[in-house]
């Protein structure tokens, strides 16, 4: 099979987008593997397929590399962007993905989709976990730049404790109204650049702590994102949205 596939990233973020409004394309877990792969395929983060749907302007079917699903923040901007190329969409509107119906707005470059509610956010000395779309544990680290993200990454998410589902793993210092984190992503099995529903967590972590911030910056190895949140009752939140860059890099064609 001849694949025309397009490379977008967000914050270093990478994927394989493709446009599958058709309903032709269905890859096998060994299929995803390959695609993904940077030394015999074309190299991501996940593979973003554009389908049609029946409620909402399209459907975001994400691919993690090691072939399982899940939601992907980064990913769902990258598809905003590649979706008003195509001319599905314009600079509002409403996605679909595993999760759930995500409205999105592009302002100036900028693309912000709206994250799921977080009902509470529970703390256990100087960790927790928030799920954002994907279930994420978040780790206070005085110097995140001098850990070694993925052996430590590696053996919290395949500890005793989260091996069956796995975990993405996130060591985040904390500022004021901002934060700076790397993160261990399961699926990838790897440190990414960024990741964009771990970039939420971590934003609402730090907002647990008070009630007085609403918007957090936050400084990832592949750049700088925002997240704006309102705080509900018993630590939640509500009105998330994770806003920052998604650009083209390249298209081209793979024979799988």
């Amino acid at each position: 099979m001849t694949l025309s596939f397009f490379k977008y990233q967000g914050t270093g973020n990478d994927f394989i987008v493709l446009d599958n409004r058709a309903g032709h394309l269905q890859f096998s877990k060994a299929q995803i593997i390959k695609l993904c792969d940077r030394k015999f395929g074309i190299g991501s983060d996940g593979v973003v397929l554009i389908e049609e749907d029946a409620r909402d302007d399209f459907y975001m079917n994400f691919y993690n590399p090691d072939g399982s699903q899940s939601f992907c923040g980064n990913g769902s901007r990258c598809a905003v962007a590649f979706a008003r190329r195509l001319g599905v969409v314009g600079n509002h509107g409403v996605f679909r993905a595993i999760d759930a119906a995500h409205p999105f707005l592009v302002n100036d470059g900028e693309i912000a989709i709206q994250m799921a509610d977080v009902d509470e956010v529970q703390w256990d000395h100087e960790s927790c976990v928030i799920h954002t779309g994907s279930p994420h544990l978040i780790l206070l680290s005085a110097q995140p730049d001098a850990l070694d993200v993925q052996r430590e990454g590696a053996a919290i998410r395949y500890s005793e404790r989260f091996a069956k589902d796995g975990i993405n793993v996130n060591f985040v210092r904390y500022g004021e109204a901002e934060l700076w984190m790397r993160t261990y992503e399961r699926g990838v099995e790897a440190e990414t650049l960024s990741c964009g529903t771990g970039v939420t967590a971590a934003a609402l972590s730090l907002a647990s702590k008070t009630t007085d911030v609403n918007e957090v910056k936050v400084h990832t190895k592949g750049g700088d994102l925002k997240v704006k949140m309102e705080h509900s009752a018993r630590g939640g939140f509500h009105d998330i949205w994770l806003c920052g860059p998604a650009e083209f890099v390249f298209e081209g064609v793979i024979d799988l």
